[in-house]
């Protein structure tokens, strides 16, 4: 090979590699403001099965976090329970793929731990035909996400953030706010009522919880994972 060619590919690849390198680290910029890696793109450490769950059903591969399809698998929770916070995250899943980010989560609960941030192939997955509040980003089965949210094709990365302030909740796509709601307001009553967890006592209200990772059968990747406290 040409040797320019030859330093330019190994440049190239210097490049990429240090693009991979980044993920699951943060900036100086990040540490300052207060987030916390929740993934360091080696171990599972600050994660735990639910409720006493047999763990399983998750590896750590090439820098991701994946839950493998079709085993024995358990949802992962947070050690550690949350208030008011910024969670965001990368997350990808396969054609008809699907999966979901529980937060305000409790073991008192295990029927309905949590609301449900969706991640689905919104036209593949059979859930995504039952109506946009199943859809991706969408409160699960309560509230749907923006009509024009910037949503990525299956085996594609996306971009995904839960701000929580006071009774305040943001679900973010890709860069936007696609879903904004307040907690005990009549329209999330009324999703309620009209859902799956009409009838779970505690659901929709606002406690100190863990955030968890759904395990649905399907595989799905996860990086970048990090939160931030608001005080």
């Amino acid at each position: 090979m040409n040797p320019r060619l030859l330093g330019l590919a190994l440049c190239l690849a210097f490049s990429a590699g240090a693009v991979h390198a980044a993920d699951n680290t943060l900036s100086a910029t990040e540490k300052s403001a207060g987030w916390q890696l929740l993934f360091d793109g080696k171990t599972m450490n600050g994660w735990r099965s639910y409720a006493g769950k047999p763990a399983g059903g998750w590896e750590v591969k090439d820098g991701t976090l994946h839950a493998i399809a079709k085993v024995k698998g358990s949802e992962l929770v947070t050690e550690k329970k949350y208030h008011d916070f910024e969670f965001a995250w990368e997350w990808k899943v396969p054609v008809a793929g699907n999966n979901g980010v529980k937060y305000f989560v409790t073991e008192a609960r295990t029927k309905s731990p949590g609301h449900e941030y969706q991640m689905l192939d919104d036209e593949g997955h059979p859930d995504g035909k039952k109506g946009e509040n199943r859809q991706t980003a969408a409160f699960y089965d309560v509230l749907p996400p923006a009509k024009d949210k910037p949503y990525r094709k299956p085996g594609e990365w996306n971009q995904s953030k839960i701000v929580v302030r006071g009774k305040t909740v943001e679900h973010w796509l890709n860069g936007k706010n696609v879903l904004t709601y307040e907690l005990g307001s009549p329209a999330v009553k009324a999703g309620i009522a009209k859902s799956k967890f009409a009838k779970d006592a505690g659901f929709g209200d606002k406690i100190d919880g863990h955030i968890m990772l759904t395990y649905h059968q399907d595989d799905c990747w996860y990086r970048n994972v990090k939160i931030r406290e608001l005080k």
